[in-house]
């Protein structure tokens, strides 16, 4: 992994432990041209309370070090990817009415916003403010308000969708990511109706595997030719 520039081989700590490695292991694993090439070397393992991670930092030349700060960030992020902690919400400043958000990835990132009623989002500024947030990293994202209809399966989701940078009558991706959202939120059941801003809708089915990732997503929704023309 990588941090900043600062790049690290990083060690699963629930499958090995820095007693098995020698200094000369350290070494080899670390060596540029002939080994994996690194700054340093990271055990990444479960902490001694609940959500807690333990990282065990070695620099490059075998010694252990007290600390490395982007070593801990990278580790972080692996904690999350391997099921050691929870995987981390942007921190996103909510406004009046917004509940919960996700960030989800469907091909493209998808910011999911849980909220009272779409239908009174005020959803270009909010949208436009949301989409470059900085804690969504510089490519931002697009971003999905959804509300509840008349039951768990039925959602309401209006889209700011960027690239086009104005709000879209759907979207698909964005669907897919709103239905995993609620269903991670407790608040939804599979399979999930999305009512679009164009007045239809949008099914998805998916199963949610054990490491909380989803697989085999399943997206129904119209199709059909309104228009056959030839551009000279």
């Amino acid at each position: 992994m990588t941090g900043s520039g600062n790049d690290f081989v990083m060690v699963d700590g629930r499958h090995t432990s820095p007693g098995e490695w020698s200094e000369a292991d350290i070494r080899a694993v670390c060596a540029r041209g002939t080994g994996v090439g690194a700054d340093g070397l990271v055990f990444v393992g479960p902490g001694s309370a609940p959500n807690a991670v333990r990282m065990i930092y070695f620099n490059s030349d075998g010694s252990r070090a007290a600390m490395c700060s982007n070593a801990a960030l990278c580790s972080t992020c692996l904690a999350a990817r391997l099921g050691l902690a929870p995987k981390p919400v942007p921190r996103l400043a909510a406004s009046d009415g917004e509940q919960r958000v996700a960030l989800g990835i469907v091909g493209v990132p998808h910011l999911v916003v849980l909220v009272d009623d779409v239908s009174c989002v005020d959803l270009e500024p909010r949208g436009r403010a949301l989409r470059s947030d900085p804690a969504l990293g510089p490519d931002g994202a697009n971003v999905n308000f959804v509300s509840p209809r008349s039951s768990p399966s039925e959602w309401s989701m209006r889209t700011y969708e960027r690239g086009v940078e104005a709000e879209t009558l759907a979207c698909g991706t964005g669907a897919v990511a709103a239905a995993c959202a609620v269903m991670e939120w407790g608040v939804g059941q599979l399979p999930v109706t999305i009512w679009t801003r164009s007045g239809r809708c949008l099914e998805i089915e998916a199963k949610r595997l054990a490491d909380g990732s989803y697989d085999e997503v399943w997206l129904s929704g119209e199709a059909r030719l309104v228009l056959r023309g030839v551009i000279n």
